[in-house]
């Protein structure tokens, strides 16, 4: 199907010959799909800029034959780029006009069936199922263990587009005896703004951690030969988008073979124990999310892209132009 949709998404691109191709993340489409866009003569903006500083850096310099302007949400990713030459610019993360809860915290304890007076953990595994199939059990095997040793609620806001009935399974798949976790559908902001502290999965969660201000422990597992290959290509000191802006160690990182279930029931009742390295950390948070923007990225967004539409077009090669737009 997507190598079907590949060649008719072409074939249109062809056809119509636009004024402009805005490609959004996705860098194993987007790629491909940018070298054949460019043999068009069409202008290519690509948004959400592909970490290839983190791994795969050899392919830097490729994108200034694909890219005619790179458009980041971190504030230090231009650079990187300009030093290149490909065209950057920052316009902030869109997250932050967009993470907020939408209950308070008595509405969403008492929709949750949660007990104010006891710690709550939020529980993320991750949006895809691969991440859920080597997370998951993990998290629910710390959990019992964090639940036999003192009084505490857990939760665990669905992502979209999983199934709450698929995560259902795995609780029957294991052994967890009395433990008893909210699993919860179209929360994952709520869960994140009211509990005492998280359990995230590496990526885009822990970005909205740190907007709403959550301690956090980050964890992450893949097979062992994804790991072994990345290995070789990742050239970063830290995993977390949260470690990798502060530049520093502000959240423990759990990753594959220290990803266990008695180190990260260790480290959760360690933070659940010690209130002043919770403040600490959310202190650490704040000025981890200065390198977010002050919102307003998707107006900036607009800003470049009509600034780019209203350039000359590029003369094009073949039949002539129809349908631009």
């Amino acid at each position: 199907r997507a190598y079907h949709a590949f060649n008719q998404l072409m074939r249109e691109a062809a056809r119509r010959r636009p004024r402009l191709a805005i490609l959004i993340d996705s860098p194993s489409l987007n790629m491909r799909l940018a070298k054949r866009l460019k043999r068009l003569g069409i202008p290519v903006l690509y948004f959400v800029s592909p970490q290839i500083w983190a791994w795969k850096k050899w392919r830097l310099r490729q994108l200034t034959a694909l890219v005619d302007r790179m458009v980041c949400i971190f504030d230090f990713e231009p650079e990187i780029y300009l030093r290149v030459g490909v065209p950057a610019e920052y316009c902030g993360h869109p997250l932050v006009d967009m993470v907020a809860p939408s209950l308070s915290r008595d509405e969403f304890f008492a929709k949750a069936r949660l007990d104010p007076a006891l710690p709550v953990v939020a529980l993320l595994p991750g949006s895809r199922e691969v991440e859920i199939r080597y997370i998951l059990p993990t998290l629910l095997q710390a959990a019992r263990r964090i639940s036999g040793q003192r009084r505490v609620q857990f939760v665990l806001p669905v992502a979209p587009g999983i199934e709450k009935r698929r995560i259902e399974t795995y609780f029957q798949q294991g052994s967890l005896g009395a433990l008893e976790i909210r699993v919860l559908d179209h929360a994952t902001y709520d869960a994140l703004a009211w509990s005492t502290l998280a359990v995230v999965a590496s990526g885009t969660a822990t970005v909205e951690a740190a907007l709403l201000g959550r301690p956090m422990v980050v964890v992450y597992r893949v097979s062992p030969m994804t790991a072994f290959l990345a290995r070789r290509m990742v050239d970063i000191n830290f995993f977390s988008m949260v470690n990798i802006l502060a530049g520093k160690k502000v959240v423990e990182e759990l990753i594959q073979n220290d990803f266990t279930a008695p180190r990260l029931a260790a480290e959760v009742t360690r933070l659940l124990d010690d209130s002043q390295a919770q403040t600490a950390m959310i202190e650490e948070l704040k000025a981890v999310t200065t390198h977010l923007g002050k919102g307003g990225a998707i107006q900036r967004l607009a800003d470049t892209v009509m600034k780019m539409v209203e350039e000359p077009a590029p003369s094009h090669t073949g039949s002539a132009a129809s349908g631009r737009g």
